[in-house]
């Protein structure tokens, strides 16, 4: 069977708009986006959690990567991340069983801790104890997932359905931390901080071998960036400029100080967002040209971002696979 190409598509659905039926047909188009991916040979379909946020960005991953599940196949169905302490681990374990079942085993996610204090508020979980709710919440969904009944605050229970995959679904520990490495090392689970850190990976392989288990870092490449694909990127860049600027802000808005964080920003205008290349609209020549040279490109498509027209989305998303993934797929068979 030939290597799945690198191609992601991302569904964070920023941009809601004001009328309902609009933020319907949105939600729609990212569900029959997600088939279309998966019928056309994508590696990955991911969605994101943020909550109160006021561009619309999805509260609810689990709920869509459940309808994805039931519109594809093939396609591996990421979380990235799910805010784990946010939840209760017994439905939280049931919930993700259920997807993973839906799936046949295509659930993929990393597990965040959030540094939102807003969004422990309206969870009502404390905001200096999430590391503590944290930990929780991955020993639970373990032991949740595991064969054997446990014991949950002095009751015996046995929770149901099992996923899919054994012994679990596949996750990744996110965090840019040492507690976050220590404890994804003491569960035996592999560590997934979002810029790469060398330091911080050689101590979370000492902390895996100190706690006996075994383990791997993954960080995406540092000149790691999200892509639109069309065939004039200046003529885009001044059309559709806007609808990156407001993810861009939201997600700057949230700025914290001490966290590390992926795509981060410091532009308040298209012109200086653009010039920052962490958002990108390169033609399909360009992305055909770096699939090419590089084995490790992975190219991350975000048709919708920032309430971008839905003409102009499918556009995006089809021109990367008539033209990208199309001759990909042909060198491939050659």
């Amino acid at each position: 069977m030939a290597k799945k190409i690198n191609s992601n598509l991302r569904l964070n659905m920023t941009g809601s708009e004001a009328d309902p039926d609009l933020r319907a047909a949105r939600y729609r188009t990212a569900i029959e986006m997600a088939a279309y991916a998966d019928q056309h040979g994508f590696a990955s379909v991911n969605v994101e959690e943020h909550h109160v946020a006021e561009n619309g960005w999805l509260p609810s991953p689990i709920t869509m990567a459940a309808a994805i599940a039931a519109r594809t196949e093939q396609t591996q169905i990421g979380i990235m991340a799910l805010l784990v302490s946010l939840y209760d681990p017994i439905r939280l374990a049931e919930d993700l069983a259920v997807i993973d079942l839906l799936s046949k085993g295509r659930l993929t996610f990393v597990a965040g801790m959030g540094y939102r204090e807003v969004e422990f508020h309206i969870a009502n979980k404390p905001f200096a104890e999430r590391g503590v709710w944290m930990d929780h919440v991955l020993e639970t969904l373990l032991l949740a997932w595991g064969d054997e009944p446990f014991e949950y605050k002095g009751v015996q229970v046995n929770v149901t359905p099992k996923p899919y995959t054994r012994p679990h679904p596949m996750f990744l520990v996110g965090g840019m931390s040492r507690p976050a490495a220590r404890r994804a090392a003491r569960l035996g689970l592999p560590f997934a901080p979002p810029i790469a850190d060398p330091v911080l990976e050689a101590y979370y392989y000492e902390q895996l071998a100190q706690h006996g288990q075994q383990g791997f870092v993954y960080t995406p490449p540092a000149d790691f960036s999200v892509l639109f694909i069309d065939e004039n990127p200046d003529q885009a860049w001044q059309e559709l400029g806007e609808y990156f600027l407001n993810e861009a802000l939201e997600y700057s808005s949230w700025k914290a100080k001490g966290v590390n964080r992926p795509l981060e920003f410091h532009s308040e205008s298209v012109e200086a967002l653009r010039a920052e290349k962490r958002y990108e609209i390169i033609t399909p020549e360009e992305c055909l040209e770096r699939h090419r040279k590089r084995e490790d490109f992975f190219a991350t498509l975000h048709p919708l971002i920032g309430g971008m027209p839905l003409d102009r989305a499918w556009q995006c998303l089809i021109l990367y696979t008539e033209k990208v993934l199309a001759p990909l797929h042909a060198e491939q068979k050659e």
